[in-house]
């Protein structure tokens, strides 16, 4: 009995991270260290500023910024659409709440219930220090959304000149994350198959997360005794440098970008001055 041929399967890395992208989100090509380098003088600034203008505007260059060069999906349509605003609404909210009357009373009362009145004062400083902070991580989200963690480690240790003893040893920390996800799911999927743990309610989600927790440290040992034993194998830490399996060059885009986003940043600040009255 003869059975059909069928093409060898393509073995994927379970763990690896997905930045495929179109050729025109840009972030996905740039250098970590850019994009890094490219928003922290603007996020160090916008901690001390206090108007309303300044971050809305670093706010909507965060964004833009975001939907062109990051490669849209449900995760990004969510953080932008739905985190970034509902953590400014909190923050200015809470903070509006929190401000003390006397100090704002000289302001339009905006609603008043009984003997306490909110003032348009303390809503202007509780949504600047709430839009301060969405811009702040909107401008995080920048390097973040578009740069793997093993990246940036590869990144520091050739343009930084960080000790590979120490990146190498986050690199595989990076790595460890996604791996106790893939086993997790293996985990899960075994006690489905033997109709393990069923039930419903709370007690049952307690029972159930707590079997996974023997097998699960039984497989990070493991793990962290094969990484142990493949660095002894390279000879780790034997020498002082090593060589570079994947480079991650800084290219004149690199330079091109950052300086770009440093004369915006610049442009904003000037044309905004959020200091002029302090």
């Amino acid at each position: 009995m003869s059975f059909p041929a069928t093409a060898p399967t393509a073995v994927v890395d379970p763990y690896r991270e997905i930045t495929d992208a179109a050729p025109w989100r840009f972030l996905y090509r740039l250098n970590p260290l850019a994009k890094v380098a490219a928003v922290l003088p603007a996020i160090v600034l916008l901690v001390f500023v206090r108007d309303l203008r300044t971050p809305l505007v670093f706010l909507a260059l965060g964004y833009l910024v975001l939907l062109v060069g990051v490669r849209m999906s449900v995760r990004l349509a969510l953080i932008l659409g739905l985190a970034v605003p509902a953590v400014a609404l909190a923050i200015g909210l809470g903070l509006s709440l929190w401000t003390d009357a006397a100090l704002v009373d000289d302001t339009a009362p905006v609603l008043q219930i009984g003997a306490w009145t909110l003032y348009a004062g303390a809503l202007e400083t509780g949504f600047a220090t709430g839009l301060r902070l969405a811009a702040i991580l909107a401008l995080s989200l920048i390097p973040g959304l578009s740069t793997t963690g093993p990246d940036l480690v590869r990144a520091s240790i050739q343009q930084l000149r960080v000790p590979y003893r120490i990146g190498y040893t986050a690199l595989a920390a990076f790595r460890f994350v996604p791996r106790f996800g893939h086993e997790l799911e293996v985990i899960r999927q075994a006690h489905r198959v033997r109709g393990a743990n069923r039930g419903r309610g709370p007690i049952a989600a307690v029972r159930r997360w707590t079997s996974y927790v023997v097998p699960l440290l039984a497989g990070a040992i493991r793990h962290a005794e094969r990484v142990a034993l493949a660095m002894d194998a390279r000879a780790f830490g034997a020498y002082a440098g090593r060589t570079e399996r994947h480079l991650v060059p800084f290219r004149a885009r690199d330079v091109v970008f950052a300086i770009l986003f440093w004369a915006a940043s610049a442009a904003v600040f000037t044309t905004t001055f959020p200091w002029a009255s302090a």
